[in-house]
């Protein structure tokens, strides 16, 4: 939106001089509206706004002038509230810059922000009707459990009072002699409330099915056996759905934080995770995804892309034993998705890190599932950690009040890659410095040799065997240290060969 050289018009005398503050945008208020006509000039890259004052050139205005000043500076003062919103923008390290919130994938409780729509085919939801119900909040599967039970009663309560009706039971009411199909059975109520008895096995004893009736003997057998069908149908739905796992995941925490820092002079990425209950998580497994939108070279756009992100799967580290609260860490390779990711661009970066806990309920046996999620804006860099373990009388006293503190720790700004090129060349400048100091100290030792060989063979007139310069070599050897050398003591004839 553009805002340089907009005009409003305006009727201050005067501009008081106090500025109003908001974010980094400067609003100049008027305070005093005086005999006058002004103009707004509205600058972007300023960020603030001046007026300019002219002189009226009459004193006295009449009611519609005041009245269409009023309205300016209404609509001016609309305007600068407006302002600072639009105009807001969000501090980084290196500098002013506008940054989008991003939509989580996976919230901070585990919820997956997903939501599936334009399904055409409905049915397939029929077909794994238990799961269907299951997976129904609570409110529908009361429903539907209720619904399920009076509308077998219902139907088998029509049949017994249809039954009943057009066996003429009801035409002998008052008839002793009269055999009826369902003794004491007169109306719809009583043929219900014999439904409710015969599917539920309570058997009062009042209303009884005599031996005159086959029909009623056949449609007794088909309620119990479509009795017993239902309530093994909706006591299992009920019952999973109440020892369902989900909950069990509300006692695993995760950090709100994660952070980075060196560990073992390596970058890491880390965050906590721990369990408020005694009962442990049996095999405890855990996993963490990238989801982060890319490009191909051919050019396909890939939402929401996942890359793996190795918690310690090559060294079994991902398999955790969690009794107390664990620090996960992911070491910043050339194999990790943050290898060339450094202090400022992560402030700049826009991806999400999905982290899921996978293990078996030790009470139940039922595999439970807990997951979380951190945005760039979550990952804090140069910080680790706090200890909260300690030794107590007898135990080990874990504080969960600093489950979720950091503390700020010296960290290189640079990214992991430059870490390791860093490393590499001062590695190389060691050894190359080593290796021509032991390159001199070697010719100069054969310099030596080679001389006083030669004032031997002058002062006596022959040959003089293998001289061994041991003052030289020692000192070669100290400062190359052991295992550098091979064959550090020269003679005369092996340097001639050489």
């Amino acid at each position: 939106m553009a805002l340089e050289n907009s005009v409003f018009t305006l009727s201050p005398e005067s501009l008081s001089p106090p500025v109003v503050e908001k974010g980094k945008v400067l609003v100049e208020e008027a305070s005093e509206v005086m005999v006058s006509t002004g103009v707004f000039h509205v600058s972007e890259e300023l960020g603030h706004v001046v007026t300019t004052d002219t002189a009226h050139p009459s004193a006295n205005r009449s009611w519609k002038s005041k009245l269409a000043e009023r309205q300016a500076n209404a609509a001016s003062d609309e305007y600068v509230k407006k302002l600072p919103r639009v105009m807001e923008k969000e501090r980084g390290r290196f500098g002013w810059a506008k940054r989008r919130k991003r939509q989580r994938y996976v919230e901070k409780n585990g919820r997956c922000n997903v939501s599936h729509g334009n399904m055409r085919e409905t049915y397939r939801y029929l077909t794994d009707i238990f799961t269907t119900l299951v997976d129904l909040n609570w409110r529908c599967s009361l429903f539907v459990f209720v619904m399920a039970y009076a509308i077998t009663w219902l139907f088998f309560g029509a049949i017994w009072y249809l039954i009943a009706y057009l066996r003429g039971d009801l035409d002998h009411l008052e008839d002793e002699t009269w055999t009826p199909c369902v003794n004491n059975v007169n109306g719809f109520i009583s043929a219900f409330l014999f439904s409710i008895e015969t599917e539920t096995t309570i058997g009062y004893g009042y209303r009884v099915i005599t031996d005159q009736c086959p029909v009623g003997t056949m449609l007794l057998l088909l309620q119990a056996i479509l009795g017993s069908m239902v309530n093994a149908f909706m006591v299992g739905c009920m019952f999973v759905k109440i020892s369902q796992p989900n909950k069990r995941a509300e006692t695993l925490v995760f950090s709100k934080n994660a952070v980075i820092s060196l560990r073992d002079d390596k970058l890491c990425l880390m965050f906590r995770v721990g369990d408020l209950r005694s009962s442990h998580i049996v095999g405890a497994n855990m996993r963490a995804k990238l989801i982060k939108s890319k490009q191909t070279q051919e050019g396909e756009f890939i939402p929401l892309d996942q890359t793996d992100i190795s918690v310690g799967f090559e060294t079994g580290d991902d398999r955790l034993f969690l009794v107390s609260p664990l620090v996960i860490s992911h070491e910043i390779d050339h194999h990790s998705p943050f290898w060339d990711m450094s202090q400022g661009q992560l402030e700049k970066d826009d991806f999400e890190m999905v982290v899921i806990l996978e293990g078996m309920v030790e009470a139940t046996g039922m595999t439970c599932q807990a997951r979380s999620s951190y945005l760039a804006d979550e990952v804090q860099w140069g910080h680790r950690f706090s200890p909260m373990m300690s030794l107590a009388e007898g135990f080990f006293d874990i504080d969960y009040g600093a489950f979720h503190q950091t503390l700020e720790v010296d960290t290189p700004s640079c990214s992991a890659h430059e870490l390791s090129l860093a490393a590499a060349r001062l590695e190389a400048h060691l050894y190359w410095s080593i290796s021509s100091k032991l390159d001199e100290e070697k010719w100069e030792g054969s310099s030596l040799t080679n001389q006083s060989g030669k004032q031997l063979d002058n002062g006596k007139g022959g040959v003089v065997g293998p001289t061994f310069i041991v003052g030289e070599i020692t000192r070669i050897q100290e400062q190359s240290g052991p295992g550098e050398l091979n064959g550090c003591v020269t003679t005369d004839q092996s340097e001639s060969e050489a």
